[in-house]
């Protein structure tokens, strides 16, 4: 049985060890507990550790790629169809050229 540090752990299942960090704070993932390793206190990851935060990783939401996903509705659908009618607000406008601009 191997044993890795997090950031193996975390080059292993193919995320930044900051990540790795974030999801243990926010308890997102399943983490083995913390051990004594000479003067400190590390988190020690077997492969049956790695293989448990792999089955959970696609069900994590991370935020920017789902937070605007919209509901669809039949309201929306509407709505959306009468935005599409409306002109572009940074279409350039027309301007009328001034006939009694003066000479210099």
């Amino acid at each position: 049985m191997n044993r890795y540090s997090t950031r193996e752990a975390a080059r292993m299942l193919g995320l930044d060890w900051r990540t790795i960090q974030r999801y243990i704070a926010a308890e997102k993932i399943p983490v083995p507990p913390l051990e004594r390793v000479g003067g400190g206190r590390f988190r020690i990851w077997t492969d049956g550790d790695i293989d448990k935060v792999r089955k959970v990783l696609p069900t994590i939401a991370n935020g920017r790629k789902t937070r605007y996903k919209k509901k669809h509705s039949v309201v929306s659908s509407r709505q959306s169809a009468k935005a599409k009618k409306k002109p572009l607000a940074w279409a350039p406008a027309v301007h009328k050229k001034n006939k009694n601009k003066r000479k210099k």
